[in-house]
């Protein structure tokens, strides 16, 4: 019955509530919005690489083993050798490998040299693999595959041939032009690091160095295209490389983790380090937990401002709704019905103002999804449902029935007189 009188209520003022519900379902949005980017930001943070159970690299600290083995930030102290890198591969319990090789970029992008087991056994975003929007895998020694903001910021397409440079930053002046290569496969978005990379093979990465010297571009150096520094000529040499920057492991179970862990760093041919990628990822991103709480405090401070709104707007519709008050009370309401009525009240607009935010924010999300990938490199789910959601939701809603004590305790103890004398 009271929710009935509730809702028949609300409908007789529904201009008001309209107003009131839009104002809500924006600031209840805005807070949704803000939690959930928040929980999708540490999320694909966290899933920049999976599956992934060891990261090998030169001894150093396991924030600088990640940041430059999966983030592309920073470089690496030293590089592992090659001799090392396949003994790590013939150790027991080592299901695959994936050796990765930095130093050289083009137009700013990292270029990744690697092999094929890059694009087999490297996992992203719980256990999602590499796919193609086009093209195939590397064969050839100058093939490239691009990530996807690589095409889409330099408009490349199937085909088109790039020069790569030494050094990793956006501007070099020695350029490997005398060995183009060829863009063979263009990934698909991933929102990690592998959309802003540029994969070639370990083969030809060391082709750009080792086949003679490269080309210099800048004041008072002269180009050198010598037969011997051709690219072809590079085809007949032993590409082996000397050296990987890092190494990717995956062992066939996860509790031998920790032993093969332990064999690495006590590896008595060089200094190395094994490092877990989740802990390594828990350890960074708690440096980062003053960023996570700005934007709580940002979700908090959405959150007051949408029901003070609220409040406000019950308080100024009390004036007028002194006459329907009056009335009731007339009719036999006792004051306890006036309170829970404006309670019942609040509780109908609430609910109505979270469903409809969820359902916002939801279509939005799954509107734009493609779009934020593309355009921020970070994956977010369409659907916003979750167990923070759902506890915000709580909040909000428990927050608005305290709150609106107020305006509920102004109604019922409004005068009876007053609401019943003629208005003049």
């Amino acid at each position: 019955m009271l929710i009935s009188i509730a809702r028949k209520s609300l409908m007789n003022r529904r201009s008001t509530v309209v107003m009131t519900l839009a104002s809500l379902v924006i600031s209840l949005t805005l807070l949704f919005a803000i939690e959930h980017l928040r929980e999708q930001a540490r999320g694909s943070f966290y899933q920049a690489v999976s599956g992934t159970d060891l990261i090998v690299g030169a001894r150093s600290g396991q924030l600088n083993l990640l940041l430059y083995s999966v983030f592309r930030i920073g470089n690496p102290t030293a590089n592992v050798s090659w001799d090392s890198f396949q003994t790590i591969q013939n150790m027991p319990r080592i299901r695959w490998t994936i050796p990765i090789s930095l130093g050289d970029s083009h137009r700013g992008y990292a270029v990744i040299g690697t092999n094929s087991n890059y694009f087999e056994h490297f996992r992203y975003a719980r256990d999602r693999g590499l796919n193609f929007q086009a093209g195939e895998p590397f064969n050839d020694l100058y093939d490239a595959v691009i990530g996807a903001d690589v095409a889409r910021a330099l408009g490349y397409s199937l085909g088109d041939s790039i020069t790569l440079a030494h050094g990793t930053g956006s501007v070099s002046f020695v350029q490997h032009d005398d060995k183009p290569f060829r863009i063979v496969g263009i990934l698909e978005p991933t929102g990690t690091p592998v959309d802003q990379s540029v994969h070639i093979t370990l083969e030809g990465l060391q082709a750009l160095h080792v086949a003679g010297p490269t080309n210099l571009q800048g004041p008072g150096v002269k180009a050198s295209n010598t037969a011997t520094n051709s690219a072809e000529h590079a085809r007949t040499l032993d590409l082996t490389p000397a050296s990987v920057s890092a190494i990717l492991v995956g062992v066939d179970n996860r509790a031998a983790s920790l032993m093969i862990q332990r064999q690495i760093n006590t590896y008595r041919g060089e200094a190395l380090s094994a490092i877990i990628p989740g802990v390594a990822m828990a350890e960074l991103w708690r440096m980062l937990a003053s960023f996570e709480n700005m934007l709580r405090l940002i979700s908090f401070m959405v959150l007051i401002a949408c029901l003070v709104g609220l409040t406000t707007t019950l308080l100024a519709a009390m004036k007028e709704r002194e006459r329907e008050i009056a009335i009731l009370r007339a009719t036999g309401a006792r004051p306890w019905h006036i309170f829970m009525l404006i309670q019942a009240e609040v509780v109908l607009i609430m609910v109505s103002a979270i469903v409809l935010s969820i359902g916002l924010l939801w279509s939005i999300l799954a509107s734009a999804q493609q779009t934020i990938v593309e355009r921020f490199g970070v994956l977010i789910e369409s659907n916003p449902l979750s167990m923070e959601l759902l506890v915000y939701s709580g909040i909000a809603l428990g927050l608005a029935v305290l709150l609106a004590f107020i305006p509920a305790t102004l109604a019922f103890r409004a005068a009876l007189t007053k609401g019943l004398t003629p208005r003049v």
